[in-house]
């Protein structure tokens, strides 16, 4: 079942980016850990081979990975437009090298380091190298639900949002995810004004709540539900609201960190309801892999 949008009335247009190489300053070749522990890893950037969604985003030997290609326009300016207008799901092209007229899609905005990451085949990727331009067919902000004005749509495709198999009952929206976060495990990218282009963590730094809530079972491009938070015009708390966002980089050791949620659907009042499925991730919803 499909929901009623204003979909037709949606605008689609083209912004750019560039496979980004890693960054790293001599003041921050370690990064240390809420343990006070030092450690020097792979962090976000560049292209990452053997990392994808639908992969767990736990216990990797890195920082905040982002899977896939990581991508960013050189002038700020203009990356700004390339992460905000850039949805989940929106068809990218390689423009530039080996690669040019291979195809993949977006997979998620990364606040702070403002990426937009992006699934390519791996035969794609191993003929892509950094600074390649990539195409994307920005589509979907201003998304909006007909009969549910009350719901924010954002940062998601259209025909993304139509695969993931919400139900509507007795006035809610049933929305399958793979998990439910409790509003108190939600950290890094609190305090911000919007949240388009960006993201915001699950702290996994306490074992308990690792366990009871099943952290170590999230993986990249899932679906999760935030408990009790609203993101209209940046993340906050209160009580009986609820987001639906997209897992879109991986765990960290910082305080205060962990994997990073892209929200696409929020609301005030307590309309969206969570349904636990382990098939709600994305790359299943695309096609990239197969529910096992």
């Amino acid at each position: 079942m499909s929901l009623a949008t204003n979909r037709d009335k949606i605008v689609r247009q083209s912004v750019m980016g560039r496979v980004h190489h890693p960054v790293l300053t001599p003041q921050k070749v370690y990064r240390v850990g809420s343990d006070g522990g030092a450690r020097f890893t792979p962090a976000h950037g560049a292209i990452t081979y053997d990392i994808e969604i639908g992969d767990s985003c736990m216990g990797l030997v890195g920082d905040h990975i982002e899977p896939g290609v990581s991508s960013k326009n050189a002038d700020d300016i203009e990356n700004r437009a390339y992460t905000h207008l850039s949805c989940i799901g929106n068809v990218a092209e390689v423009v530039t090298g080996k690669a040019a007229g291979d195809k993949g899609f977006v997979t998620g905005t990364h606040g702070g380091i403002d990426h937009v990451m992006i699934w390519f085949s791996q035969e794609t990727l191993n003929k892509m190298v950094c600074d390649d331009k990539i195409l994307v067919k920005a589509y979907g902000q201003g998304l909006a639900l007909v009969d549910y004005p009350q719901v924010k749509l954002m940062s998601v495709d259209p025909d993304l949002f139509d695969k993931l198999n919400i139900q509507e009952e007795d006035g809610h929206l049933v929305v399958p995810v793979s998990a439910v976060i409790p509003a108190y495990l939600m950290g890094s990218g609190l305090g911000a004004m919007e949240v388009f282009g960006s993201d915001y963590d699950i702290m996994t730094r306490d074992p308990a709540s690792r366990a009871e809530f099943h952290l170590d079972d999230l993986r990249f491009g899932d679906l999760v539900f935030i408990q009790d938070h609203q993101c209209f015009h940046g993340p906050d708390y209160l009580r009986g609201s609820g987001t639906v966002g997209v897992i879109i980089h991986g765990d960290s050791n910082l305080a205060g960190h962990g994997p990073g949620v892209t929200p696409i659907m929020t609301c005030r009042e307590p309309v969206l309801v969570p349904k636990l499925d382990r098939s709600a991730n994305i790359a299943f919803y695309l096609g990239t892999k197969q529910p096992s």
